[in-house]
């Protein structure tokens, strides 16, 4: 079995959500592999009373609750006490949007906690002291971080060599380029008089490229066309 590549720790309230995901698909075969790991950690369990509290009413008035410092910063503090992180990231819809280029940047990093949100958000001093980077997976709210952990972290897996079998997939993805995908066919070249575009089954791999790339710029343009801002056509 392999060295980890990435040893990833996701604090949260809602462990269960996450305990499928890390074990299916593309991220279990990383882990199956040896490439990565992946730990949940359960605030509940960093509760200092007997009903395992960890959130409350926020100073001042207003709806919702707020996750407490104290089990945030055991748990967080205990595990850099025993190892080194590259990042606390807190996923919030008020952090910096998530990009292929952060992907890129987080895969390259050796140990990340992702800290999920629940409730109206967690107490201001956690993300003064113990937070380094904050992410947000779009402009709205989830009921919990878990799912964009989950999102963030299926972003990084990923992109770890090995993790996915053919590596020029994950090269060809949209947004890889700073372009949208080209659009994509297989078996049978005729369904129901819709055909696939002849180039592509020529065996003509320049003419192939080609056709992608235009592809890919013009869908671009049409859905994206923020993408090409500042670049050179």
């Amino acid at each position: 079995m392999s060295k980890p590549t990435i040893r990833i720790d996701i604090v949260c309230v809602v462990p269960q959500i996450l305990e499928s995901f890390i074990t299916t698909s593309i991220v279990g075969r990383g882990k199956a592999k040896g490439l990565v790991e992946i730990h949940l950690h359960n605030l509940h369990d960093y509760a200092t009373d007997k009903y395992k509290h960890i959130d409350d009413s926020p100073y001042g008035g207003g709806a919702g609750m707020l996750i407490q410092c104290e089990p945030v910063f055991a748990c967080v503090e205990g595990l850099r006490e025993q190892r080194a992180y590259d990042d606390v990231i807190y996923l919030s819809p008020d952090g910096r949007q998530l990009d292929q280029s952060m992907c890129n940047e987080l895969s390259l990093h050796q140990s990340l906690i992702l800290l999920c949100g629940h409730y109206k958000g967690i107490d201001q001093r956690i993300r003064d002291v113990l937070v380094t980077r904050e992410i947000s997976v779009g402009d709205y709210v989830l009921t919990g971080g878990e799912i964009a952990a989950a999102v963030l972290t299926d972003a990084i897996v990923r992109l770890i060599p090995g993790v996915v079998g053919d590596a020029e997939s994950v090269l060809d993805d949209s947004f890889m380029n700073g372009v949208l995908d080209a659009p994509h066919y297989t078996k049978p070249a005729d369904f129901r008089g819709m055909l696939v575009p002849d180039v592509l089954l020529r065996g003509n791999h320049a003419q192939i490229r080609a056709w992608r790339e235009s592809q890919s710029l013009a869908k671009t343009k049409e859905r994206r066309p923020d993408l090409l801002e500042g670049r050179d056509e």
